[in-house]
């Protein structure tokens, strides 16, 4: 396994994680235990040594699945883990009091003390709401908002870094990162979309992240890299029931993602499959610390490691 710094944190994070989120299923099935075992574990032996997953994965059964599982195996000391904290718009009146209780609950879920990583789950623009559950940047950073909540948790010692999914408009995430009170940033990055980490030309069509890798590499933010497989399009999957029903990467963003791997799919180098070169992708870039996967099984996990152990892209394909 490949272990990269992840920012300024101090920790070597291994260059894929596990990620426990609604796409694959499988931590969000509570009737998979046995599954679950033996995907966690068979990751934890080859080298994988961060967990992410979040509140709102499976509304809590994520964490939930979690929780048995690492005390199953007796990993709870072994593993980064990370969750998140999406406020809702009914809770502005009272952000540091959601907060609390958001953690609280995910943290009795985990069955932990604590977590390594707390992530803000909302997107950040400049207009509360322009985006699902979208924050502004004085929401997060102002007196009674969201860093003043992270505080207390920290010092409390239930979380010992703070981070961003990096969703939303590139200029109120570069003020939040501004502050240098964030250490993580979450942010697709995938062949079919790889603007967060470049300059994309004027008449790109999807979102454009806005090179926010190089803004992360400025003030020595730890990165993640997520969609790496577009959602299961550069993996040859179809939709998953999340797909059908969220906001955030819709279906009908997975079906434009799908015809553009077709077109991907007849340039792809010899004897590489589609989901060797999505994944060695988004581990080529310099400032990606490690790419979140999705595990649905221990063949999954195990091919990934396969694919990561072959390093970077000698020469990096462009959409």
């Amino acid at each position: 396994m490949l272990y990269r710094p992840l920012g300024k944190t101090g920790i070597q994070v291994s260059a894929i994680a596990f990620g426990a989120g609604p796409v694959a299923e499988l931590m969000t099935n509570a009737g998979r235990f046995e599954d679950q075992c033996k995907t966690l574990q068979r990751a934890a032996e080859l080298g994988i040594n961060w967990i992410d997953t979040a509140a709102t994965y499976g509304d809590g059964r994520s964490e939930e699945s979690l929780g048995c599982v690492l005390q199953a195996l007796d990993l709870r000391t072994k593993m980064h883990v990370a969750t998140k904290v999406r406020v809702p718009p009914e809770a502005i009146g009272d952000i540091p009091g959601y907060i609390h209780k958001s953690v609280g609950a995910s943290l009795g879920r985990l069955r932990l003390p604590k977590v390594t990583l707390l992530q803000l789950h909302n997107s950040i623009t400049a207009e509360r709401g322009a985006q699902p559950t979208s924050l502004t940047p004085e929401d997060v950073l102002g007196r009674g908002g969201v860093l003043t909540a992270f505080n207390k948790l920290k010092s409390a010692g239930a979380v010992e870094h703070f981070g961003l999914t990096g969703l939303g408009e590139p200029a109120a995430l570069m003020e939040v990162l501004c502050s240098h009170q964030f250490e993580t940033v979450q942010t697709p990055y995938n062949l079919l979309n790889p603007s967060s980490g470049r300059e994309m030309p004027a008449d790109f069509s999807e979102a454009n992240l806005g090179n926010l890798l190089a803004t992360c590499r400025e003030f020595g933010v730890g990165v993640f890299a997520i969609r790496v497989f577009a959602g299961g399009a550069l993996a040859g999957q179809k939709p998953s029931r999340h797909t059908l029903t969220t906001k955030f990467f819709p279906l009908d963003l997975f079906r434009r993602d799908e015809e553009r791997v077709a077109a991907l799919a007849k340039r792809l180098p010899e004897g590489m499959s589609l989901r060797e070169v999505a994944l060695r992708f988004a581990i080529s870039h310099p400032d990606v610390a490690s790419a979140i996967i999705g595990f649905g099984s221990t063949a999954e996990v195990e091919e990934s490691a396969r694919h990561v152990a072959k390093g970077p892209l000698s020469s990096p394909l462009t959409p």
